[in-house]
């Protein structure tokens, strides 16, 4: 028989668990408690962590950053590139990149916002510019652009005025104009309109570029044919000057020729004027000028006596000499010899 005071002999009781008739209870082995100091410990590490990445900024290289503070605003100085310290929780960090930037407005892009820009020339005819604008933020105004305009600013301002400039200046100029000679003046035009734009929002320009102007097709065309004529007409013009101008030549030639034969005429003129003048002053010079006429076969000498004779040399003292007329400015030339027979 059993004997039930065995069971509180043995430790066994209803207020006390049995391990084996009470599976309800804690189990078996050691047990982990946890220490409330260890748990301030941690929090602590966890707090002074959050307060330091909280009050601890590091600005990129080629970015300012504005500061917001809880207390007193937007800050005017803004961040530079580097390490900073702000008051946690009470200064917030805004980031702007102040790198040279662009924005492009044409066709080939997938926003609606961003496509080409359409406008009117001088004539009213419609054109299609594409765009590429190259700028940066005033670095030393950032925190007043932060505070004008927020970092949407490109769709707020930069776009619209790009847009409008551009279709203001190509209003100024005729359709023929911008695609041949005045691009550049376009462009100096929007550059000049937009750098006032730009400036009064705290942007600094740095170029634009006229990627495409494109007119309609037909206009393009005439233009092209008026253009072609016009060189045609250009190339005559050349002609006929060239032609003038050969013609100036030839009449500018012939009045030299002439002015040089006159000049020829008068020489001889006078050359024959101050001959007739010498030998007039000089009788023996007519002497010496028949003897010069006569051939080179008659052997003559002009005795130089007041009877002006002149003798054959080859007859000379076998033949009698006929005279001379008294007139001292006549000159009778002797006979020439008879011929000498053969022997």
């Amino acid at each position: 028989m059993t004997n039930p005071g065995n069971d509180y002999d043995r430790g066994s009781s209803p207020l006390r668990p049995n391990p084996v008739n009470n599976p309800s209870g804690p189990p078996p082995g050691p047990q982990i408690r946890f220490s409330p100091r260890l748990g301030w410990i941690i929090g602590g590490v966890l707090v002074v962590g959050l307060v330091i990445s909280q009050s601890v900024r590091v600005i990129p290289a080629g970015f300012v950053g504005v500061v917001f503070s809880a207390l007193s605003g937007v800050k005017p100085n803004p961040l530079e590139a580097g390490l900073h310290f702000v008051l946690p929780f009470v200064d917030g960090v805004t980031l702007y990149d102040a790198r040279l930037q662009e924005v492009t407005l044409a066709r080939e892009t997938t926003q609606s916002d961003e496509g080409s820009i359409r406008a009117r020339s001088k004539e009213g005819l419609d054109i299609t510019a594409d765009v590429t604008v190259q700028f940066r933020i005033d670095r030393n105004k950032a925190a007043i652009l932060h505070k004008e305009l927020g970092r949407n600013y490109i769709n707020t301002v930069l776009r619209p005025q790009v847009r409008s400039k551009v279709r203001d200046s190509i209003g100024q100029f005729g359709a023929a104009d911008l695609i041949s000679n005045q691009r550049t003046q376009l462009e100096a035009s929007i550059t000049s309109e937009l750098n006032k734009a730009f400036t009064r929002n705290n942007l600094i320009l740095d170029a634009i570029l006229l990627r495409e102007l494109k007119i309609p097709e037909s206009v393009a065309q005439a233009i092209e044919q008026k253009q072609t004529a016009e060189q045609q007409v250009a190339v005559e013009t050349n002609r006929l000057r060239q032609a003038e101008i050969s013609a100036q030549r030839d009449v500018v030639k012939a009045e030299g020729e002439a002015k040089a034969a006159i000049a020829t005429a008068k020489g001889q003129a006078e050359a024959l004027s101050l001959r007739g003048r010498a030998l007039k002053e000089n009788p023996q010079l007519i002497q010496l000028t028949v003897a010069e006429r006569l051939a080179p076969g008659i052997q003559t000498v002009m005795l130089p006596s007041d009877g002006n004779f002149l003798l054959d040399l080859k007859s000379f003292g076998t033949q009698a000499l006929p005279k001379v007329a008294q007139n001292p400015n006549t000159q009778t030339p002797a006979a020439p010899a008879p011929a000498q027979p053969n022997n």
